[in-house]
């Protein structure tokens, strides 16, 4: 079975790992608990995967994967007409099938495949490879809680270009996931995390590469950001934390609510490498991290689920961007707050320290959830 042989490889090479080495404290599980959350989190991921397979064929869900390709398509044009690229060649990314063939090998199989203008929609936009099936991860030291609600985070940050489409699924109901907050953050293209105060980071009173937004009626949220860079033990990846009944301020943040997905997005091996090879992240001098020689992708990688979102180059070069978009199914009524300990507050004029902050909720969870 290749989710047996994949699996084992990975818990393999965990217990191989005397210590896992990360440049950011909280992310320091041992061998033993990255293996228990692993399990942890594939239970989940079947029962989200099997409640929502019998969705499939519903009249609901096949008119929202139609609208979900013309968004996209729309989308894909709209980037392009921007940065002055409609008669640019573009490259795009392998679709599920072609995924799947590598996905017993190892993730950085995958690669990219020449299209051309008279591919269909449906070919290019609608493969959905990081599909609704999507197990709970941990959501790393570096959350802020009460970011920016803001679509655009790049502020002044170099880097490659990324617009990013995530479209939310109730498992429990096969509906879109509405009247949710997304948070998303990632490092700079060095390694360097805003909004905290630990050394090497960027500081309280930084935002970038931050950011929330509501989900719209096909539970969907877009945002401008840059390609993630990389750190110490880590594989280049985007957080993504999920708020219900969290209530927008005056002041454009957001309060209370509860957690119900977190989660982190990867991204193709053959992708990163042309990435890093480029200013500015080619100055990072930090060891790059595989995608399976990271302990977290274990969470992530099953034979159903595919962490790697879906990308397209908005043209025939990196410095034109990327269009990236993933389908992600949660369950709405789950809480997973225990696992979003956050280490900092945003307000005006700077943020603050969470007093209470304990890194070792994130390595010491609670047997069981909601």
């Amino acid at each position: 079975m290749i989710f047996k042989s994949f699996f084992e490889a990975v818990v393999a090479a965990v217990l191989s790992l005397t210590v896992v080495v990360t440049a950011h404290p909280g992310e320091n599980l041992s061998a033993r608990q990255i293996m228990d959350e692993v399990g942890n989190a594939h239970v989940v991921n079947m029962m989200n995967s099997r409640a929502l397979e019998a969705c499939q064929n519903d009249p609901e869900v096949k008119a929202r994967k139609e609208r979900a390709i013309a968004r996209r398509a729309a989308t894909f044009a709209r980037l392009r007409d921007e940065r002055g690229l409609n008669e640019a060649a573009w490259l795009h990314r392998r679709d599920r099938a072609a995924f799947q063939k590598w996905a017993a090998l190892s993730h950085n199989k995958t690669g990219s495949v020449d299209l051309n203008k008279e591919s269909t929609n449906a070919e290019i936009f609608g493969s959905n490879t990081s599909c609704v099936l999507t197990p709970d991860n941990a959501n790393g030291p570096y959350f802020v809680n009460q970011e920016h609600i803001r679509s655009d985070v790049v502020e002044n940050v170099v880097g490659v270009p990324m617009h990013i489409e995530l479209q939310f699924i109730d498992v429990t109901t096969c509906k879109p996931a509405t009247q949710l907050l997304i948070d998303t953050w990632s490092c700079n293209a060095t390694g360097a995390y805003s909004g905290v105060s630990a050394a090497g980071e960027g500081g309280l009173g930084t935002t970038y590469l931050r950011g929330v937004q509501p989900t719209d009626a096909d539970g969907v949220v877009s945002f401008d950001t840059i390609f993630p860079g990389h750190y110490q033990g880590r594989a280049t990846h985007q957080h993504l934390i999920a708020h219900v009944g969290a209530t927008t301020l005056p002041n454009g943040t957001y309060t209370g609510g509860r957690v119900a997905h977190l989660s982190q997005l990867f991204f193709d091996q053959t992708l990163r490498d042309a990435v890093e090879a480029t200013a500015p992240y080619n100055t990072n001098r930090i060891p790059k991290t595989s995608n399976l020689q990271d302990g977290f992708t274990g969470y992530a990688a099953t034979s159903q689920y595919d962490p790697l979102p879906n990308y397209i180059l908005l043209g025939n070069g990196l410095a034109n961007g990327l269009f990236v978009w993933a389908e992600l199914g949660l369950n709405t009524s789950s809480n997973w707050d225990y696992y979003a300990p956050y280490a900092s507050t945003w307000k005006e004029g700077g943020g603050y320290n969470n007093p209470n902050f304990n890194f070792l909720a994130v390595v010491n969870p609670p047997p069981t959830h909601g």
